[in-house]
Formats: structure tokens, C-alpha cells, sequence
């Protein structure tokens, strides 16, 4: 979801993205001694893909020292098919970019979109699903003109945070994670959540209704369904190509269609049409 605005780094930033070698990195899935990888290119660790995400569900979600969700599920079987051990680590929402930009992770998850600004920073895979802006209310409002007047709240790191600010002005609160934005949703401390449409439905409760948006000339992500990626850093071509192999594998063996209804998901979320870039 991913998600998710893209910004040039400040060396601020980077500095203050958690290095993965550290402690508090879960470790999982280690591969068979006989393992032979479908790819070589270099990882930040040898032997390990190093991940980093937030929690997103149903897309991605670190439970111990394993990744889960549509994404966790993604970067897990590529790990077993390159023989890789997967060591994840979860940050802030606005840190996992910088954090691949920076080189200290291989890839981060979170329903990435693919935009024209991230890929001025970061590699992108070609796209692997796709996801929509999503507003949460008890009304179904579906139409951003509807939340004018209304305390809408959103999550850091979102690509239509931006335009919704310009739009709403003081009336959105921008949250550090769905979880916090939930909250104050369900407590009414908000009116109105906006999110990704796959995790508004995994988290919605009570009487709320999930709506997609309609397409607002002022919000770029409301226009067009959203086509996720994986974000690499840009040096490490081999890495992206690789992934972009092992994502035709999974796509044309039925295995991505699997992972997508194991998490709530139409399996049509796989037809991605042409790979596009949001601008």
C-alpha cells in the first residue's frame, strides 16, 4: 500500500534508519544445504534477504521472525527459490524507503506503489498486483468533496497524503501507523479513515463501510487503480532483475494468484495491465 509517498532523502533521514545487522533483525526460513539459487546478485547480507516493512495487513505483517501477508508471502517464496534466508526488520512507515535507498535492506514490503517520483530513488519491480484509495466511514462516502468539513484521518508515508492536505487542510490528521488511525476511528476521535482498499477491509470493524474513490482531478492515486511494486536499491540491478524473473515464475504458476486469496484478496488483483508509474 502501499501505500505511500515517495521524497528525496535528507541525509538526515538516512542517517536515522535503523541498520539491519543490528539487534532486533528476525531471521527465518533458512534454505537446504543442497539448495541450488535460480539467480546470483549480491545482497546487503550474504546468504540472507534483508527485508524491511511495516505493519500493513493483510500485505504485509513481521510475526516474530517471520514475514506474512500478501507481500511477506511474495518475498518468502523468492527467498526459498535463491536459497536465501529471509531477515526482516520492521521500521517506521517514512523509513523503509530511505532505508533501500540507502542500501541497508534489499527490499522493502508494504504494497509499494509504483510511482514516478520512487523511481527516481529506489529500483522498482514490475508491478505485481494492484490496489485502490479507500475511504472508511459509516456512511460509504466514496467522493473526496464529501470529507470537506469532516476530521479525516490517513497514514504517513501515503502517496496521496500531499494532495489530501492541499484538499482538507487542517482537517487531516496524518497517523504514524494504520493501528493509530484505526483507533481513533473506532473511538471517534476522527469521522473518516483513508487507506489502501485491501487493509481498510482486513481492518475495518463495527459498522464502518470501505469505499473506493472516485477518481478527484486534485489526487493523483484516486485516478487509477495503483499497480504494487517492490522497491530495490537503484544500484543493485542484478537484484531487480532477479526478482522480476522470480515474479514470472510465481505468476505464471498460479502461486501470486494463491498468495492473494490466502489474504482476503480477488485473485484478479494479478492482472495488472501495462506497467505504468503514477505521476
Amino acid at each position: 500500500m502501499k501505500i505511500q509517498k515517495a521524497a528525496v532523502v535528507t541525509v538526515l533521514t538516512v542517517a536515522a534508519a535503523t541498520a539491519l545487522t543490528g539487534c532486533g533483525a528476525a531471521a527465518s526460513g533458512a534454505p537446504s544445504a543442497d539448495c541450488k539459487p535460480a539467480h546470483t546478485f549480491p545482497t546487503v547480507a550474504q546468504g540472507k534477504l534483508s527485508v524491511v516493512l511495516y505493519d500493513l495487513p493483510p500485505f504485509s505483517k513481521l510475526q516474530g521472525s517471520k514475514v506474512t501477508g500478501v507481500d511477506g508471502d511474495i518475498v518468502n517464496a523468492i527467498a526459498e527459490m535463491e536459497c536465501l534466508t529471509v531477515s526482516a526488520k520492521s521500521v517506521a512507515t517514512a523509513a523503509n524507503i530511505p532505508t533501500v535507498q540507502a542500501g541497508r535492506a534489499d527490499v522493502s514490503i508494504a504494497a509499494w506503489y509504483r510511482t514516478a517520483a520512487r523511481a527516481e530513488i529506489v529500483g522498482l519491480t514490475e508491478p505485481i498486483y494492484t490496489d485502490q484509495m479507500a475511504i472508511i466511514s459509516k456512511d460509504g462516502l466514496d467522493d473526496a468533496e464529501q470529507l470537506k468539513g469532516k476530521t479525516v484521518g490517513t497514514v504517513d508515508g501515503y502517496l496521496w497524503v500531499d494532495d489530501m492536505k492541499k484538499l482538507l487542510g487542517d482537517s487531516l490528521r496524518v497517523y504514524p501507523t494504520t493501528l493509530n488511525m484505526n483507533q481513533d476511528l473506532a473511538a471517534g476521535r476522527i469521522d473518516i479513515g483513508i487507506d489502501s482498499y485491501g487493509s481498510a477491509q482486513f481492518n475495518k470493524k463495527g459498522d464502518f463501510k470501505v469505499a473506493v474513490i472516485k477518481p478527484h482531478e486534485a489526487i493523483a492515486a484516486s485516478k487509477e487503480a495503483a499497480q504494487i511494486a517492490i522497491p530495490v536499491p537503484q544500484k543493485n540491478t542484478e537484484l531487480l532483475a532477479a526478482l522480476n524473473a522470480d515474479l514470472k515464475t510465481l505468476r505464471e504458476n498460479g502461486k501470486l494468484a494463491e498468495i492473494l486469496k490466502a489474504n482476503g484478496l480477488d485473485a484478479s488483483a494479478a492482472e495488472t495491465g501495462e506497467a505504468r508509474l503514477i505521476k
